[in-house]
C-alpha cells in the first residue's frame, strides 16, 4: 500500500502538468495579434515585389504614354490633311488668277504688268488667308527652299507637293474647259487653232516658243541656257526674300507684301525669257493643257527654280539659320491645360 501511494504521489503531478502547459498555447488573444502581424507582412512585402513589374512598366510607358499635368502650356499646330488643303487652295487661287489674266491679255489688253501684279496680289491674298495653316508655300519651289533651310519638315516636302500640284491643276482645267470653241481661231485668224494652242500662250518655254522669239516672230530667241541662268537666279531671289521675311526676327505681318510684290517685279524680269515660271506647280498646270512641246520643255521649268530655291536655302542657313520645326507663317495653337492629361502615342 505504501508503494501504491508513491506511484500515485507521481503520478499526481502529471495531471497537474498537463493543465499548466494547456494555458500557455491557449491564450485568445493571441491569434489576432498574429493575425494583424500576418496582415502586415504583405503590405509591407507588396511595395518591396511591386517597384519591379513597376520598373518594367515605366519603360513601357514611356514609349507608348505620358502624363501632361495641369497647368501646362500645350502647343500645337494644324494636321497635315490641314495643311494640304491650305496648300491646294493657294496654289488654285495663284494659277487662276495669274493664269486667267494671262490667258485673255490679248483681248482685255492689261498688259505685262497686269500679270505680274495678278499673281503677286494672288499670292498676298492667299497667304493672308491660309498662310497660317500651311506657311504659305504654293509653290514646290518654296517648300524646296524652306526644307533646306530648316525652316519646313522634310517629310512634308513631298506631300506639299502633290497638294500644290493638284491645285494648280484643278485651276487650269477650269480655265481650259471655260474657253469658248471658236475663241482661238477667231483670235488667230486660223481654222486649225484650237484650245490647246490658245491655252499654249501661258505655258513657259524657252528658245523658239519663248516670248521673245513669238513676238519677233522667230528673229530673236533665248536660249536654254539663258532660260536656265534667269529662272535659277530669280527663283533663287524669290525664295531668299520669303525665307527673310518670314524670319522670326523680322515684321511677319508685313511678309505677305514683300512676297506678293517680290514675285510681281520678278515675273516682270522673266516674261520676256521664259514666260516667268518661278513655280513647278504653275508651268505644269499650264503645260497639261497646252501644246505638246510645253510638256517636253517642261523639265526646265522644274530643274532651274529648284537649283535656284536649294540654293536660296542653303545661304539662308548659313548666314541667318532658323530653329527647324517653324514652317514659314504657319502659325501654332496654345493652351493651359486644366487637368492631368493622359497622352498616348505610337511606338
Amino acid at each position: 500500500m505504501s508503494q501504491d501511494n508513491p506511484e500515485k504521489a507521481a503520478g499526481s503531478p502529471e495531471p497537474d502538468t498537463t493543465p499548466a502547459a494547456a494555458p500557455a498555447p491557449a491564450p485568445a488573444p493571441a491569434p489576432e495579434e498574429t493575425t494583424a502581424a500576418a496582415a502586415a507582412e504583405p503590405v509591407v512585402e507588396e511595395p518591396v515585389v511591386a517597384p519591379e513589374p513597376a520598373d518594367e512598366d515605366v519603360v513601357v510607358e514611356e514609349l507608348d504614354a505620358y502624363v501632361v499635368p495641369a497647368g501646362t502650356v500645350v502647343v500645337t499646330g494644324p494636321s497635315l490633311v490641314s495643311r494640304l488643303g491650305a496648300e491646294a487652295f493657294g496654289t488654285f487661287a495663284l494659277v487662276l488668277v495669274g493664269l486667267g489674266i494671262a490667258l485673255y491679255n490679248g483681248i482685255s489688253q492689261l498688259g505685262a504688268l497686269a500679270v505680274g501684279l495678278g499673281f503677286g496680289i494672288a499670292v498676298v491674298a492667299a497667304i493672308i488667308a491660309v498662310g497660317h495653316v500651311s506657311g504659305g508655300h504654293f509653290n514646290p519651289a518654296v517648300t524646296l527652299g524652306a526644307a533646306i533651310g530648316g525652316r519646313t519638315p522634310w517629310k512634308d516636302v513631298l506631300p506639299y507637293w502633290l497638294a500644290q500640284l493638284v491645285g494648280g491643276i484643278l485651276a487650269a482645267a477650269v480655265l481650259f474647259i471655260t474657253v469658248p470653241s471658236a475663241l482661238p481661231s477667231a483670235i488667230t485668224q486660223d481654222p486649225a487653232s484650237t484650245a490647246k494652242s490658245f491655252f499654249s500662250s501661258v505655258a513657259n518655254g524657252f528658245g523658239e516658243h519663248s516670248p521673245l522669239s513669238t513676238a519677233s516672230q522667230g528673229t530673236v530667241e533665248f536660249s536654254l541656257v539663258i532660260g536656265l541662268l534667269v529662272e535659277i537666279v530669280v527663283t533663287a531671289v524669290f525664295v531668299g526674300i520669303i525665307l527673310g521675311a518670314t524670319d522670326r526676327r523680322s515684321a511677319n505681318v508685313q511678309a505677305p507684301f514683300a512676297i506678293g510684290l517680290s514675285l510681281a517685279v520678278l515675273i516682270f524680269v522673266a516674261m520676256p525669257v521664259t514666260n516667268a515660271s518661278l513655280n513647278p506647280a504653275r508651268s505644269t498646270a499650264a503645260a497639261v493643257f497646252s501644246d505638246s512641246w510645253a510638256l517636253s520643255q517642261l523639265w526646265l521649268f522644274w530643274v532651274a527654280p529648284l537649283v535656284g530655291a536649294a540654293l536660296a536655302g542653303l545661304v539662308y542657313r548659313a548666314f541667318a539659320a532658323e530653329p527647324a520645326e517653324d514652317n514659314l507663317l504657319e502659325e501654332d495653337d496654345a493652351y493651359v491645360t486644366t487637368d492631368d492629361v493622359l497622352v498616348v502615342t505610337e511606338r
